[in-house]
């Protein structure tokens, strides 16, 4: 049997590393990753080896040549374009002589028993065999979903984590008959996971997955490059180390001279020809490539440092990379989580601070203390977008500086004269922000629309009217010192998951756009953008029957940007409104749950004495609205979803609504009764935007003051929320607390677990495997429907250590006793 190493990949996640070298070249304890697996190959008797090759392909040609040091075969198999991971094997087909083959990946570390898979492949009859693993965090993988049997059920790439319903995913190694390549044809960019495969099953061929117990890596991120090593060197992984054992964990190659007074606190590696001279103190886990010299005085730590490189006297590394041929000079101190490519002069006594990554061919000049922030140290979390965008304290985590460079990388996924739409609330902070962002936006090529201080949905409706995406900053709900920068489509949207990891990897890697001088980009302020609001949402929103109806109507603005609109708003539609807090408030641009309740007190206290029909309480951006009846009573955000559902519903009587998975099932009946059908969509912020602007749907709401109006916009706009309610209200001649009393009451419970990340996976398998025999539905996380119909969500939260439950039931005491029983099945899961 034959086999095929896939080393044609560009790593560009590990950048600066992968800029002049292939990935699989990379060294782990002074060995190519890829040599590694050719090991492994020739350990189980596949000595005939195609390798696909594609970026850098040269190299790794000249490194490997034909396999004769290997005591293998090796041929190559060039792209000329990438080709995919299917394309590339299909490029090799020839090579393969129609024979049963195995497919692996040539930068992924592991010792897992190819001979069993094979075996499993064969008495299994299949025609694609997957190798499977079990891994903490399976959302950068493709998880593989498979029967009893063993017969693959289904294939998820890339998951979010309210897609994860189990830690078991795809490792890239497959045994295959030939006859898989005639399902596409050659030339063409296939992947095996997401186009094959699904082919495959749909035509119900025969695919299993084989669960292997080695070990597995996916060398794929600075930190599990530096993880490889320490793996190696343990013990870990079953793989060949070139070197004597002088000392429990302390590894030294042929011709490493080291002098006696040197510290050496295993495990560690000395590569061949190294020179280690005394008062050198090399701690554990470090790997020190051929041909280093390490200067008397030098402390290591986790360092991996490649071959070639010179470190000076007192020089202080720990948990760093160095690239080949570079220079470490005297007192130089590189600190944690740092990467320096190759070739490049590190001058004495400079300071490299946490997370700086240094590409080939550069100096850093004698005594510079160079800074810069990596995402995953700064924000202490796993991804850089949360619920609300990216989020942080002022001048702390989010700064200037910071706020540059997200906007050049977002900058980057455009094109050059391309308008972005700017706007921020009314806080000091969001104000100096955003200039830095228009600095980034206009000086990478882009044309900026500067909105200033409006509401929310006015800057949303002004990105969908000819911006290709635009930028808000405002203050975080509840929390005064942090601020929310939240990146926009060309719909006015926030970016779907697609778009925020395309901007993180470009930000990650720093590799911004500039435009030369000719190109920079220009600022204006539009004008009338209020009264275009007004205009286009009177247009839109059916106001008939409210002049008519003479409503009294409470309005608190909060001290918010909605005050900009709504009193010419509501003179032009004939109400009688009594409106409080009008001004713009910027020493508080936001309000804690407390503040909001005595708010809302005093609202329903004003409704009672006036006689109001209803009041209303905005956000500080106008996105969100709280509502109090004509009793004065406030109504909770879960039930005021259920009461202008309701009303929605009985005028439009059929069309769909879209709701997010965590809303009452109380929801279906009051949409049943009246015709009307519900889109259960996942709590991801663009989700609910995406479903309500799908022809159709004639409402959406997120349960927590949010509500979409499709007819004008899809986004959250309390504004036009507030306006189809008195259209709603007026024709329905109908009070609220009339309105509420028709709707059956919820019951739904809800808790947080802290579940610690690398246990996330694992937690999620444990919940799918305990929900046996039940229903499931996994449009966000795993919800569980009960023969009665009681219903438990679990969710992991993507920026957080936490997974959310949620638990609805027939009374109080049965939700709580139902959330009660799958949070000790997270907790036990997840300790």
């Amino acid at each position: 049997m034959k086999a095929v190493v896939m080393a044609g990949g560009e790593g560009t996640r590990l950048r600066p590393m992968t800029s002049s070298m292939p990935k699989p070249l990379l060294p782990v304890a002074n060995r190519p990753i890829m040599e590694h697996v050719l090991r492994l190959l020739r350990r189980h008797g596949l000595t005939d080896t195609v390798v696909t090759v594609q970026f850098l392909a040269s190299l790794v040609r000249n490194y490997f040549g034909d396999g004769e040091e290997l005591g293998m075969s090796l041929y190559y198999a060039n792209e000329e374009v990438p080709l995919g991971t299917a394309g590339s094997v299909k490029n090799a087909e020839e090579q393969l002589s129609g024979e049963t083959f195995l497919v692996i990946s040539g930068d992924a570390l592991t010792d897992i028993d190819l001979s069993a898979l094979i075996a499993y492949h064969k008495a299994k009859g299949a025609l694609v065999t997957v190798c499977l693993t079990r891994v903490q965090d399976p959302v950068e993988f493709g998880i593989t979903i498979t029967d009893e049997e063993g017969r693959v059920e289904r294939f998820l790439e890339k998951p979010t984590w309210g897609q994860v319903f189990s830690d078991t995913v795809n490792t890239g190694i497959y045994v295959m008959e030939p006859e898989v390549f005639d399902y596409f044809e050659p030339g063409t960019q296939v992947d095996w996971s997401s186009e094959v495969f699904p082919q495959l099953l749909a035509e119900g061929k025969p695919i299993y997955g084989y669960v292997a117990e080695g070990y597995w890596e996916d060398v794929g991120t600075h930190e599990s490059y530096v993880k490889a090593q320490a793996d190696v060197l343990t013990g870990a992984v079953e793989t060949e180390i070139d070197g004597f054992e002088t000392a429990p964990g302390v590894f030294v190659a042929e011709g490493a001279e080291i002098d006696p007074a040197a510290i050496l606190k295993g495990p560690c590696y000395i590569g061949p020809y190294a020179k280690i001279e005394a008062g050198v103190e090399l701690r554990e886990y470090t790997v020190i490539g051929s041909n280093v010299v390490v200067k008397a005085g030098a402390f290591l730590h986790r360092a991996v440092v490649h071959s070639n490189v010179y470190i000076g006297p007192q020089a202080n590394l720990r948990g760093c990379v160095i690239g080949k041929n570079t220079d470490v000079m005297r007192a130089v101190r590189i600190e944690d989580g740092v990467v320096v490519g190759d070739e490049c002069l590190i001058e004495e006594e400079s300071v490299l601070s946490g997370g700086v990554r240094v590409y080939p061919f550069k100096t850093v000049e004698a005594g510079a203390v160079v800074h810069s922030d990596v995402i995953w140290e700064q924000r202490s979390s796993r991804s850089l977008f949360g619920p609300r965008g990216i989020s942080g304290v002022m001048n702390v985590e989010i700064t200037p500086e910071l706020a540059v460079r997200l906007a050049g990388a977002y900058a980057t996924t455009l094109k050059k004269g391309d308008t972005v739409t700017c706007a921020r609330d009314g806080s000091r902070a969001a104000r100096a922000l955003k200039r830095a962002v228009i600095a980034a936006l206009t000086s990478s090529a882009l044309n900026v629309r500067d909105l200033e201080s409006v509401p929310t949905p006015v800057a949303r409706l002004q990105t969908a009217h000819g911006s290709a995406g635009g930028v808000l900053i405002r203050t975080t709900p509840g929390v005064p010192d942090s601020v929310d920068i939240s990146f926009l489509d060309s719909s006015g949207a926030d970016l779907s998951p697609g778009g925020q990891r395309k901007l993180d990897r470009i930000y990650s890697r720093g590799e911004y756009r500039r435009a030369f001088p000719g190109e920079i980009g220009d600022l204006g302020t539009p004008s009338r953008i209020f009264e275009s609001y007004v205009q286009e949402l009177l247009a839109r929103v059916d106001t008939s029957g409210i002049e008519d109806a003479g409503l009294k109507i409470v309005v608190d603005v909060g001290g918010g940007a909605a005050g900009h609109v709504l009193p010419s708003l509501l003179g032009r539609i004939g109400v009688d409104a009594f409106t409080v807090n009008l001004g713009i408030d910027e020493a508080h641009p936001t309000e804690s749950p407390g503040e909001r309740h005595t708010a809302l007190r005093r609202l329903g206290a004003l409704v009672a004495s006036s006689e109001a029909a209803f009041g209303v309480r905005f956000d500080p951006v106008g996105e969100r609205i709280w509502l109090v009846d004509d009793t004065g009573a406030r109504i909770d955000e879960d039930r005021a979803l259920l009461v202008i559902l309701d009303l929605v519903a009985a005028e439009k009587r059929g069309g769909r609504v879209a709701l997010p998975v965590t809303t009452t099932r109380v929801a279906e009946q009051v949409a049943g009764y009246h015709g009307v059908s519900i889109n259960w969509v996942s709590t991801a912020p663009d989700q609910l935007t995406t479903a309500c602007g799908e022809s159709g749907t004639i409402f959406g709401g997120d349960a927590r003051g949010g509500f979409i109006v499709p007819e004008f916009h899809p986004a959250l706009d309390g504004i036009a929320t507030f306006i189809r309610m008195l259209g709603l209200i007026s024709r329905t001649q109908l009070t609220l607390s009339q309105i509420d009393a028709r709707i059956p009451h919820a019951h739904v419970r809800r808790m947080d677990v802290p579940t610690p990340w690398a246990a996330k996976g694992m937690v999620m398998r444990t919940v799918v495997e305990a929900a046996e025999g039940r229903e499931i539905d996994t449009t966000d996380g795993v919800r569980i429907v009960e023969a009665d119909g009681s219903w438990t969500l679990i969710l992991p939260d993507p920026a957080e250590a936490v997974t959310h439950l949620w638990a609805e039931a027939a009374d109080p005491d049965a939700a709580d006793r139902l959330l009660g029983a799958w949070a000790a099945v997270v907790e036990r899961s997840g300790s």
